[in-house]
């Protein structure tokens, strides 16, 4: 028989908090968590997800700035200075004075227009500044996913603990019905203080564990309000999702899945270093640039004239690096071996990835079959269990045999309980490292 974990099973010992079974009318029912929403939740909340509108903004600050270059860029200039010596024309007056003489102290103000006609290195840098943005929105959401690891972890601990809370309330409540009835014999005369003495003391242990289960458990669902940045009831229920379909049409295709971010990371970086390459040849390539100048000095572009007078001037530049000694090569090529590097950490990535899920395959093989055989252990010991409680209910057996059977019955109980969160666990880590979602 092939037991369902989804099903009753589900129902008796994960949804059903021992709280939730003694509900008032009119109250409020408790707050149903699931995993998938935790998650997302806990993405949302998280403060590094601002940075993607901040890295767009700042980007988008970049690309402005390489744009305006295409604009004529306007500088102004004011100088003066002194000069120890001044050309002088050989020719000499009569008087001995020379032809003309300019005055060794200068005056000069002056506004410049560059306007770049032809650059071919704008767009490469354009580009190469949007690769830098999806790279690293690429890392951040690398960063981000380890956050659904996290509330996988707390989630199923929570889960865990509550079922136990709920298989030993059972149990509790039995014995509480066992220790009443055993007092009552005790007072008749029918047994000793000493089987009413051996049913408190495990009763007490039991309620021991109990409180110990539900610190921990309460320890478990702040850790989970903690990452989803929202309060969590005590009394909250979490329902293990239904992961069985998923988790078999992922182990069908695992060679074709590449849905971790850091797949996409891989090939943003390979995007960037080919915009790099891009880039590395276009500043090759010759540029050219226009610029004109007017202004007002002492002297202004007839240097023996000296007198305040206005001037413009304008120019054509072309500049072009003929020869580079081969660095230009030299850098595409350290730019193809970056590809190549990338190319080598994903596929170490990939073979990392296939070792980290083999646990876990083989952790739901073993637990689907460990819930069938738990459904049968439990079916046994309940009847052992039972048969042992009117035997004892008679006198026939000491209560300290009873207890051992009842004991034996809930470890099955518990065992279950474990077992059945564990493959849940199990199938959603595989989902959540394959990079899939839990829905």
């Amino acid at each position: 028989m092939r037991w369902d974990i989804h099903g009753p099973l589900l129902a008796w010992l994960v949804v059903i908090p021992a709280s939730a079974a003694a509900q008032a009318p009119g109250q409020r029912p408790p707050e149903s968590l699931r995993l998938a929403t935790l998650q997302q939740e806990a993405l949302a909340a998280d403060p590094r997800l601002r940075e993607v509108e901040l890295q767009t903004r700042q980007t988008g600050l970049r690309l402005r700035n390489i744009e305006v270059e295409r604009l004529p860029a306007v500088s102004a200039l004011g100088q003066t200075q002194f000069q120890s010596d001044v050309p002088t024309a050989p020719v000499t007056l009569p008087g001995g004075q020379p032809l003309f003489a300019p005055s060794k102290e200068t005056y000069d103000v002056s506004v410049r227009v560059d306007q770049r006609l032809v650059d071919p290195a704008i767009g490469p840098r354009l580009a190469l500044t949007r690769a830098d943005l999806a790279e690293s929105q690429a890392r951040l959401r690398t960063m981000l996913f380890s956050l659904r690891h996290e509330v996988n972890e707390a989630f199923f601990t929570a889960a865990l603990l509550q079922g136990q809370v709920a298989a030993l309330g059972v149990t509790i409540t039995d014995l509480e019905t066992r220790l009443r009835e055993t007092a009552v014999r005790v007072r008749e005369g029918a047994a000793l203080a000493g089987e009413a003495a051996a049913i408190e003391a495990t009763l007490l242990q039991y309620r021991q564990q109990d409180d110990e289960l539900r610190a921990n458990r309460a320890a478990a669902l702040a850790r989970l309000a903690r990452l989803t940045r929202h309060d969590i009831d005590a009394d909250a229920v979490l329902e293990l999702p239904d992961l069985e379909e998923p988790v078999a049409q992922a182990r069908n295709g695992l060679d074709r899945l590449r849905a971790r971010p850091e797949y996409e990371q891989f090939e943003r970086a390979r995007d960037r270093a080919a915009r790099q390459q891009d880039l590395a040849a276009a500043q090759e390539r010759p540029q050219l640039t226009a610029f004109g100048r007017v202004g007002y000095g002492k002297p202004g572009l007839n240097f023996i004239d000296d007198r305040f007078e206005p001037y413009a001037l304008g120019s054509v530049q072309l500049q072009w690096k003929a020869w580079t000694w081969g660095a230009s090569s030299r850098e595409r090529q350290a730019l193809a071996l970056q590809q190549s590097i990338v190319n080598a950490e994903e596929a170490a990535f990939t073979d990392g990835l296939r070792r980290s899920i083999e646990a876990d395959l083989a952790a739901i093989d073993r637990l689907q079959r460990a819930l069938t055989a738990d459904e049968r252990i439990l079916t046994l010991r309940e009847s052992v269990d039972r048969t042992a409680r009117l035997r004892f209910q008679e006198g026939v057996v000491t209560a300290s045999e009873y207890l051992d059977r009842n004991t034996e019955w809930v470890r099955a109980q518990l065992d279950r309980t474990r077992h059945g969160v564990e493959l849940a666990q199990a199938r959603a880590r595989l989902l959540t490292t394959l990079g899939l979602e839990v829905r």
